[in-house]
């Protein structure tokens, strides 16, 4: 038989298959196969490129006179903006020179104006900012004024308004910003706050919160061992990018060999109390009274029986006594009345601060009283109240601290301290919504976590 008859010959369905399903797709196939080739065969096909006709177009084009434009740029008048600190021992003259400013109505006016005149109580180290233009005449000027303490008081603006200036006040705009730090304690307390492995060294103002925090729980004096460390949050105050001043501490984490104290500043915005430091769970950290009356001191006599350094005879002392420079801060260690201030014999200057109940405490030897020291007067927890001295009895500079309890003198180490009133549960429930922003910083802030300040 011939072959190719053997081919032609079978039916065309075997071609496509053995089973229905097959069958049906593989038509299905050769369908679309034949509409493709068909599409492509009417299909008309594009033009070759070669083909297209081209048209060139030529046009001069004047280009601008560059001339011309230099020309208009200098008849326009030139304005600049100078900006200088004040400096030890300028006068009005010197810093609106060095502002480039040379405008003798200006001068008049800052001389004369009752607001402008702040321009001439600027501290030193305080910024400037000036506008003017070519020729020196002042378009703007632009100062804050401060306070004692380097606080914000006021912004004073002079601006010019035709051939008249306007002196204007108005209340400092403040940035707030949240800044986080974290050091190890390798020396002092100081040289670690001194450090600026991390951006900067802590503010001075940080550093007394600090202590003032924890002092209650941690003795400064004698506690602090290398390897502790702390971290911190707390708030700073900026006016167009300077630092003008820092705020509260909003929370602090200090390692003291090996045990952790943790606190977090809580102002109950609903009951409006005063705000307090409080642990992570609530926990108000204010002690009925601090464990030291100043900050950094050795005790050179403790409360027991002794040979009395003056009188030499066996007695018995009845309070601490606390080594210290002269003239160094004396803090009330609870809060308050005045109860006695004035020399008292062998005590020398004295002050006696009369607490809830039967609680009195008593400092003696000072070298002068703190301003506003009088028999009635209210105080708080760590207000300075007088300066270490040697008054009275006394062989050199230190404090005499007494504990009183029904006027009789106890060992200020074996009272336990009390703390404040706890939280409401109200007030516990608004707390940990505050308390937990500041736990994820100080997990950052650990060994292992993110360290760099933040802001």
């Amino acid at each position: 038989m011939n072959p190719t008859h053997k081919i032609t010959g079978k039916r065309w369905t075997g071609l496509l298959g053995t089973t229905r399903k097959v069958r049906i797709i593989s038509a299905s196939a050769i369908f679309l196969a034949v509409c493709a080739f068909g599409a492509a065969g009417v299909a008309p096909l594009a033009p070759d490129a070669s083909d297209v006709p081209v048209k060139s177009i030529a046009q001069d084009l004047e280009l601008p006179n560059l001339a011309d434009q230099i020309s208009a740029l200098q008849q326009e008048p030139q304005q600049f903006i100078h900006e200088e600190k004040v400096r030890p021992g300028d006068s009005l003259a010197s810093l609106l020179y060095r502002l480039g400013v040379d405008d003798q109505g200006a001068i008049a006016f800052i001389k004369s104006d009752k607001v402008a005149k702040g321009v001439m109580q600027l501290k030193t180290g305080k910024r400037v900012q000036a506008k003017t233009d070519e020729d020196g005449e002042l378009q703007w000027l632009r100062a804050t004024v401060v306070d004692a303490n380097d606080n914000p008081v006021k912004n004073i603006s002079i601006t010019r308004k035709d051939d008249k200036f306007v002196a204007l006040e108005s209340a400092p705009q403040l940035e707030r910003r949240i800044e986080m730090r974290a050091r190890q304690i390798t020396n002092s307390l100081y040289s670690a706050t001194d450090s600026s492995t991390d951006g900067g060294k802590l503010p001075d103002s940080i550093v007394a919160q600090i202590i003032e925090m924890f002092s209650t729980s941690i003795d400064f004096r004698t506690d602090l061992k290398r390897g502790d460390r702390f971290n911190v949050v707390y708030e700073t105050f900026w006016q167009d990018g300077e630092m003008v001043r820092t705020g509260r501490i909003l929370a602090g984490e200090f390692v003291n060999r090996g045990v952790s104290y943790q606190s977090v500043w809580f102002e109950d915005p609903t009951s409006k109390q005063r705000g307090g430091y409080y642990t992570f769970d609530g926990k108000a950290l204010k002690k009925a009274f601090l464990k030291s009356p100043l900050e950094f001191s050795r005790i050179s006599s403790g409360f027991s029986n002794r040979i009395h350094p003056i009188s030499g005879a066996w007695k018995a002392h009845k309070g601490i006594d606390y080594a210290a420079a002269l003239g160094t801060p004396i803090r009330a260690s609870a809060d308050g009345v005045i109860d006695f201030a004035g020399v008292s014999g062998g005590y020398g200057n004295m002050v006696v601060v009369k607490h809830w109940a039967s609680y009195t405490t008593a400092y003696a030897h000072m070298s002068r009283f703190a301003p506003g020291m009088r028999k009635g007067t209210k105080i708080s927890q760590g207000d300075i109240i007088g300066y270490v001295g040697s008054t009275g009895w006394s062989t050199g500079a230190h404090l005499h601290y007494e504990f009183r309890v029904n006027n009789e003198a106890r060992d200020p180490s074996s009272i336990n301290m009390i703390s404040q009133a706890p939280l409401t549960p109200a007030e516990l429930a608004r707390f940990k919504g505050s308390a937990a922003d500041m736990t994820h910083r100080f997990a950052l802030l650990r060994p292992g976590g993110n360290s760099m300040a933040a802001r």
